[in-house]
């Protein structure tokens, strides 16, 4: 059986460079304050809904939020008006996380919104985030992807974790944002406010408290 010689390796193609590494410009939340596209991010705290909220109205294009049954129907589109257009917005009930998991793979995989949101009942295992950052990175689009969970999260695997908690003043919104775990970032914390516009304004804070 003939043979052929393997061809000299400047000759091969390329291999593609990593999602990240084309220069993808992160989505800003305020400045200093950004989020990788193409990745899954990690929310908690008991501000959490809102930090997701706050970070679609600064995407394009439509936004998936995935739920349980009874969370999907408690949005309310005039609470979230400031922050998002209730009208991107495509709500799915899907029950239990492993249903959410699997709708929020789909998504990110397809390409077809900005962002996709799965709020769960718990913080999945590594298998299923690795399987989530696989597809954000696989659609060529850089979806970004948001989970919610409970109390402190804790997934493994995620791009970052993000801690939003209310400090309202009287007349102002105010939030205490902490960024307790990136792979790209050391640990900090801010206090967001509206700015100008729809800007927020974010002045660095002390060390996380989780």
């Amino acid at each position: 059986m003939p043979t052929h010689p393997a061809p000299p390796p400047e000759t091969l193609p390329a291999k593609p460079a990593p999602l990240l590494a084309r220069g993808r410009a992160p989505l800003q939340l305020a400045p200093g304050v950004e989020f990788a596209r193409g990745r899954v991010h990690e929310l908690c705290g008991p501000a959490r809904r809102t930090l997701a909220l706050l970070l679609a109205g600064r995407t394009e294009g439509a936004v998936l939020w995935i739920a349980p049954e009874v969370a999907a129907r408690a949005l309310n589109p005039w609470g979230m008006a400031g922050l998002c257009a209730p009208e991107r917005l495509i709500l799915a009930a899907a029950r239990p996380d492993r249903e959410a998991l699997w709708c929020l793979e789909e998504a990110l995989q397809s390409g077809a919104v900005a962002m996709a949101v799965a709020e769960l009942a718990a913080p999945p295992g590594l298998t299923p985030m690795r399987r989530l950052q696989l597809a954000a990175e696989a659609s060529g689009r850089a979806p970004i992807g948001l989970i919610l969970t409970p109390e402190a999260g804790g997934a493994p695997g995620a791009e970052s974790r993000w801690h939003l908690t209310a400090a309202h003043a009287e007349g102002q919104n105010r939030w205490r944002l902490e960024r307790r775990r990136a792979r790209m970032a050391p640990p900090a914390a801010w206090l967001l406010e509206p700015g100008p516009g729809a800007a927020l304004l974010a002045t660095r804070q002390g060390a996380p408290e989780g």
